[in-house]
């Protein structure tokens, strides 16, 4: 690939060390037509390194939008501190939007414009010189080499999606927030939406992501945060969030079905019989796979196959949320 970014903001990195800081930002939205104020961000601080693929992850309604809105300098927060690499939004508003590209969710492309059109009237609009646009790479590294003299209207969805990575980063901005960059997209081109966020990743672009794909977060992300209500509830690296859930699974094939009622010992367990196997959840940290395997054959149970799975980042994600 050949886009690479030879911004100053790239080299100087923040003193913090973090690519986002937010402080007790809180944002309240004005009612209307009767209806109470409504607090869609209360009191929030959020850190995100310099150089990580950082999720944000959130039921509907939770204030990830409200949050992008706040980072782009679409919405005014009510209270709080924002800083985007190193640059207070308060105090230079203009540089900390330059400091970071958006990736909305909805597919906002001109359908009667090129994606090169596309991308050098975006340069244009950052002030991009014309000696220093990279539309080329871009369209290379977003995979639409091939398709950019093409109109977008004849674009698919998927690659509509990629030209909207590509706008965002026609500036070269040290932080690219991606909001679920994926969202009805096949699997072969989500794959490759992946590649290239681990690509931009790699040459040093601070990644945030939204998504409600959780199998994409738990592969994507080096750490994570959990907001609900307007409150983050968790904020971890992907490996202790996972850990944090201190759940496994004994799964447990018989030799023939256990009695309907499953024995008292095995209910003591919180043994299940389904899809015909004995299932048991378990925390590892009070007990283990083999001390309930012994437990199970005392029960009379002839085991034939055995196998043992850890909570998914889904699991986690709805024990935080529920």
């Amino acid at each position: 690939m050949a886009f690479a970014s030879s911004r100053p903001e790239f080299v100087n990195q923040p003193a913090s060390g973090l690519a986002i800081d937010i402080n007790g930002l809180s944002k309240t939205y004005q009612g209307s037509r009767g209806k109470p104020p409504h607090l869609a961000l209360d009191a929030v601080d959020l850190h995100v390194p310099v150089g990580c693929i950082f999720g944000l992850l959130g039921p509907n309604g939770a204030g990830k939008s409200s949050l992008i809105n706040i980072l782009a300098g679409a919405v005014v927060k009510t209270a709080g501190t924002v800083t985007v690499w190193g640059t207070d939004i308060d105090q230079n508003p203009r540089q900390a939007r330059a400091n970071i590209g958006i990736v909305p969710q909805e597919l906002n492309v001109d359908a009667f414009f090129t994606p090169r059109q596309t991308i050098d009237l975006m340069a244009g609009l950052f002030g991009v010189p014309k000696a220093e646009r990279q539309t080329d790479a871009i369209l290379d590294m977003v995979g639409l080499a091939d398709q950019a003299d093409m109109y977008a209207r004849r674009l698919s969805g998927g690659m509509r999606r990629r030209l909207l990575v590509g706008k965002a980063m026609v500036h070269q901005p040290p932080i690219l927030v991606l909001d679920e960059p994926t969202a009805g997209v096949d699997v072969g081109l989500r794959q490759r939406l992946w590649d290239n966020i681990r690509t931009l990743n790699a040459a040093g672009v601070t990644v945030v992501l939204t998504t409600h794909y959780l199998e994409e977060a738990e592969a994507l992300c080096d750490q994570i945060a959990i907001i609900n209500k307007g409150q983050i509830i968790a904020a971890k690296s992907t490996a202790d969030l996972m850990a944090s859930a201190g759940t496994k699974h004994l799964h447990l094939s018989l030799a023939s079905p256990p009695p309907t009622p499953l024995p008292k010992a095995l209910q003591k367990l919180g043994a299940v019989w389904q899809d015909g196997r004995l299932s048991i959840s378990f925390d590892p940290a009070k007990t283990t796979s083999l001390a309930l395997l012994a437990e199970v054959q005392k029960a009379k149970c002839e085991v034939r196959d055995i196998s043992t799975a850890e909570s998914d980042l889904e699991e986690v994600f709805l024990s935080l949320t529920k």
